[in-house]
């Protein structure tokens, strides 16, 4: 006697493409004869009932034959029957371990045989471009070494469908095969159809009479596929943005007083080809509402209900808002949680009447127990110690609940940059129910930062800077770096160490070690020449303290050490007594006057006003500095300089934020360094210098009072006669006089990306930059200049002939002139993008000018790149 499978479900189960699926044939019933109608059927002899004596397993082979056993329920000594044999192989298939199973019974010897489903060898993925194996693979249940099973593989199927379709791809297409091996191995390959991004061709808004149908689209995320959004996200459909918008179009009614309004039905029609969908919204609008009577109802002692609902911003008359409504109620939490009630329950009360369109709101303020701070905990800080945490908290244990201290605290310990940007301290409730639990729970994340950035400069070429920096030194806020600059011609190095609270009291102490060299340079027959060097050493030491909350003293003293000087060689000639002396003709009066040592020792003090919700990356509040510095204690240099900026930051809703920068300076010298008016009593090294990067669009130095030198090619050696004058910049010596006066101010508008693109880091923005440096005395240049090359010595000389009195040929020809200083503003329009990138934050600006001075150095592209550890 032999049993196939012959289960219904089985057998309706459709087969798929290039997976044959072995199923035995159903067992056919045998038809019974029938008896004559007038003879009555001799009753049938009972069949010998069977006892099961033995259970043999045939075809396994990974399987033990115990371990097949222990699937079914028939035994030894069972009765073997029609349904027990059924039994079995319904045991059997629902393992899914055997693509086929047939049972035999031999006279109480059961011989069952069985086939088992194949391993998968191996997951192949074919035609899958916009999702990648390492998106699929981990959603699937098949893997490499699990046995195969057709159920399994529809269920993947559909999974990969699923992806597909959240990917707004609702046309993609599966077909599976399987391609069998030796040793009852298949390799599974799923070869993918992705199809069109499918795509929202139309929204279609019905029953709509007070707002345009376009206005309402404006309103929603998803967007109508158009050629200006090619780029956009917000074409492609979205079930969980579809219920999104609903919520949309009911909160734009009800901020314009349709309190009744109501979206009917939302239906998302997938078009045949599968490639659009058309979404049809069917809406009541109803009557619109103006305020009535708003009253607060406080059961809080401390709270006059009358008077708090004086200074509601919701009036009588007013057309009904239920944003505004919603912002009254976190006002009223926030006002009774800054005296203390941590759990106030406030909830309005709506009054509507029909007759005359009136929507009367009633605020309740539910009676509530002051609380007051049992602990404050802070978890998950790896690296930094507990107190770097607390000492920003506010409030302290015992202290009576603020909400506005707790706010003020969150705000801190984000502006630290040492954990996640979106931190919030966490209130629970504590062992009593007028204790609170105040939770720190930080997640950790790089403090410590490498920068590294690259530009051109007419002035010097190809520049380097390096910085490395740890904001969080050992845990404990303190801060260490060091710093390289280095170009062609200048290079600079410095460390510093700053610790926020000195021997754990709210006094910060900072200290700046450097050292800085810039060569200048000058032309000889179309070559670059140092012309001088100017070296700097000093130190820096800060010390900070706290006035109030939001404001701080800031005192420090530097000490530097200058030396200028100029190749003698090449750039000095004797005067009339024949001492050597720099002249005028070679390196220009300027740079002559610059030459020397001098010390500074300076005295400064700065006081800040700071109210940002995040120092790192604002999004609201103010920053205002203001400070002076006197150079003059002690030393050989005396000025008094004063400087101020001032920053406001607004969160504008929907991700923009807007930013408003201003600063400035003024420098005054306190001595008299010569009568002669063509020097300036404020040193070369002490003015204000401006352009990249703080006026972007310019070089750096790029924009203010400077010395240009134009030289002459093609020109007659003999007398000089002739030849035209470069235009390209790099080939003009370009020096930055400074100013004594600057300005500068920014506007920027940061604009917010999709999800993908904030998941990146890309944060782009749009700025206005507008700034000048000027005020400084009037050099004396020289027009069109000869200088010629001694036949004796081989220098640079002003003499048209040499000491035997043969004639010198003209070595250069030039113009001097000098240009720039004005107070006028130079603009720059452009657009940024800051990005956090893979190998670390990346930084780039386009700027155009749209308004400079001639001697103005412009440059349109600058970019600087780093990474985090």
């Amino acid at each position: 006697m032999t049993r196939s499978a012959t289960l219904a479900a089985l057998a309706a189960t459709s087969s798929l493409a290039g997976m044959p699926m072995t199923a035995a044939a159903q067992a056919q019933p045998q038809p019974v004869a029938a008896a004559p109608a007038a003879v009555p059927a001799a009753a049938p002899a009972p069949a010998p009932v069977e006892i099961v004596r033995t259970i043999t397993i045939s075809g396994a082979q990974r399987l033990e034959p115990d371990t097949i056993r222990s699937y079914i329920r028939l035994k030894e000594g069972d009765k073997y029957s029609q349904a027990a044999a059924d039994q079995v192989l319904k045991d059997l298939y629902a393992t899914e371990l055997f693509a086929d199973v047939q049972l035999r019974d031999n006279g109480g010897d059961v011989v069952i045989e069985v086939k088992e489903n194949p391993v998968v060898n191996r997951i192949i993925l074919e035609g899958n471009k916009r999702l990648k194996e390492d998106k699929i693979l981990p959603e699937i249940k098949l893997a490499a070494r699990q046995i195969f099973t057709r159920s399994k593989v529809r269920a993947d199927v559909a999974r990969i469908i699923e992806l597909y379709k959240r990917q707004g791809r609702f046309a993609a297409s599966i077909e599976p095969k399987m391609v069998m091996l030796d040793q009852n191995r298949v390799d599974i390959v799923f070869e993918i159809n992705e199809g069109p991004k499918s795509r929202v061709r139309q929204i279609n808004v019905i029953g709509n009479e007070k707002f345009s149908a376009s206005q309402l689209r404006g309103e929603m995320v998803t967007k109508q596929a158009r050629v200006f959004r090619a780029f956009s996200s917000g074409t492609s459909y979205d079930p969980d943005r579809l219920a999104f918008d609903q919520q949309k179009l009911r909160q734009f009614y009800l901020t314009n007083g349709y309190a009744d309004f109501r979206v009917v039905s939302a239906v998302a029609e997938l078009t045949p080809d599968k490639r659009d969908f058309i979404i049809t919204y069917v809406v009541e609008e109803g009557q619109r509402y103006k305020f009535g009577d708003v009253k607060v109802d406080s059961q809080l002692r401390d709270f006059d209900g009358d008077a708090l609902a004086k200074r509601l911003p919701l009036k009588p008359a007013q057309w009904y808002n239920a944003k505004l409504v919603e912002d009254t109620v976190d006002s009223l939490t926030e006002t009774a949680g800054s005296f203390g009630y941590a759990f106030a329950d406030v909830r309005p009360d709506f009054n509507r009447n029909k007759d005359d369109l009136t929507m009367s709101v009633t605020f309740r303020i539910a009676e509530a127990p002051r609380v007051y701070v049992e602990r404050v905990d802070v978890n998950g800080n790896t690296l930094t110690q507990d107190k770097v945490v607390r000492r920003e908290f506010r409030i302290a244990e015992g202290d009576a609940f603020n909400s506005f201290q707790i706010k003020r605290s969150s705000n801190r310990i984000k502006s630290l940059g040492y954990f996640q940007e979106k931190f919030e301290v966490e209130q629970k409730p504590g062992s009593a129910q007028d204790r609170i639990l105040l939770e720190a729970n930080v997640e950790e994340k790089p403090t410590g930062q490498l920068q590294l950035s690259a530009g051109f400069s007419s002035l010097e070429s190809f520049i380097f800077q390096a910085s490395i920096q740890q904001n969080n030194f050992r845990g404990r806020g303190q801060t260490v770096g060091a710093s390289v600059d280095y170009s062609r011609y200048s290079r600079s190095v410095q460390l510093s160490f700053t610790e926020p609270y000195l021997f754990d009291r709210n006094v910060s102490l900072g200290v700046d070690i450097y050292r800085r060299d810039f060569n200048s340079f000058n032309f000889f027959n179309a070559n670059r020449n140092t012309t001088y060097k100017q070296s700097t050493t000093g130190f820096q030491v800060r010390a900070g303290l706290p006035l109030t909350e939001y404001m701080s003293l800031i005192g420090r003293y530097t000490l530097n050490l200058e030396n200028v000087t100029l190749d003698q060689n090449t750039y000095y000639l004797p005067d009339a007594n024949g001492v050597q002396r720099c002249s005028i003709y070679l390196a220009g009066r300027y740079l002559c006057d610059a030459i020397g040592k001098r010390t500074s020792s300076i005295l400064g003090a700065s006081v800040v006003y700071d109210t940002l919700d995040n120092r790192l990356r604002p999004t609201s509040g103010s920053q205002v500095v203001v400070g002076a510095d006197f150079a003059g204690l002690g030393g050989s240099v005396r000025y008094a300089r004063i400087s101020a900026n001032a920053s406001r930051y607004f969160s504008i809703g929907k991700g923009f934020v807007f930013s408003l920068r201003g600063e400035g300076g003024a420098i005054k010298a306190l001595s008299n360094r010569t009568n002669d008016p063509t020097i300036d009593d404020v040193r070369l090294t002490d003015r204000f210098f401006l352009g990249q990067p703080q006026l972007r669009g310019f070089d750096i130095r790029g924009v203010g009072p400077r010395v240009l030198r134009k030289f002459y090619s093609g020109f007659d050696p003999k007398d000089g006669t002739g030849g035209v004058t470069s235009t390209d910049r790099n080939q003009w010596v370009d020096d930055a006089l400074g100013g004594k006066y600057y300005y500068l101010g920014h506007a920027e508008l940061e604009i917010p990306l999709g999800s993908g693109a904030r998941e990146l880091g890309l944060r782009p923005s749009i700025f206005l930059d507008a700034g000048a440096a000027f005020s400084v005395a009037r050099p004396a240049t020289f027009g069109t200049t000869l200088l010629y090359q001694d036949n004796v010595t081989g220098r640079l000389t002003t003499s048209a002939a040499d000491s035997t009195g043969k004639a010198n040929n003209v070595a250069q020809k030039f113009d001097e002139s000098f240009l720039g200083d004005s107070p006028k503003p130079r603009i720059s329009l452009g657009f940024g993008v800051n990005w956090n990138s893979p190998f670390g934050p990346f930084r780039i600006d386009v700027a155009k000018v749209l308004s400079k001075v001639d001697g103005d150095d412009p440059q349109t592209v600058n970019f600087n790149v780093g990474t985090q550890f």
